[in-house]
């Protein structure tokens, strides 16, 4: 069933425990700022306002003692957009308390192979995504009966190496 922006935007802040976030594609540059790609990949310095607004909102609800994190399903080399999102907007969001994973999936079969991206909250509410032609977001979907999603983000998660880990051994490259 589709959800509406505002329906969708609602969720993150009325969740009481964890929000998950699995991430399928390797660009999403339709759905994000050019200008902010543009100057990353010119090897400018990342402006203290981007993604404030995100960082703002993870950082309120981890000081509430909520949980969110996310695993991005990736396969090396990474594209210029991944570049930019793992080293600005996760290195940022990370110090927000957003936790971080990466299912790296270089060497071995995608374990989620057509699965959407999705956020879950509390266990309970799942929302899919669906994305067009470079990452451009085009609605949302929401799903009844969480517990295939659960599975998923276990899967997901049981395959999946912390953010700072894997940036360390493959970030620069």
């Amino acid at each position: 069933m589709s959800i509406s922006s505002a329906e969708f935007e609602k969720l993150f802040s009325d969740f009481r425990r964890e929000a998950f976030r699995l991430e399928t594609l390797d660009d999403y540059s339709a759905s994000s700022d050019p200008d902010m790609i543009r100057a990353f990949l010119a090897g400018e310095p990342q402006p203290d306002d981007y993604n404030q607004e995100w960082a703002d909102e993870v950082r309120g609800n981890i000081e509430a003692g909520k949980r969110m994190y996310r695993v991005h399903i990736l396969r090396r080399p990474i594209t210029d957009y991944l570049r930019f999102e793992l080293g600005w907007g996760y290195r940022k969001n990370e110090k927000a308390g957003e936790e971080f994973f990466i299912l790296d999936i270089t060497d071995r079969p995608n374990p989620l192979e057509g699965v959407p991206d999705f956020w879950m909250f509390d266990e309970s509410s799942v929302v899919s995504m669906n994305y067009g032609e470079g990452g451009k977001f085009l609605g949302a979907e929401s799903h009844f009966g969480p517990t295939e999603w659960m599975v998923r983000r276990d899967l997901a998660l049981s395959r999946a190496i912390p953010f700072a880990e894997w940036w360390e051994r493959y970030g620069e490259i």
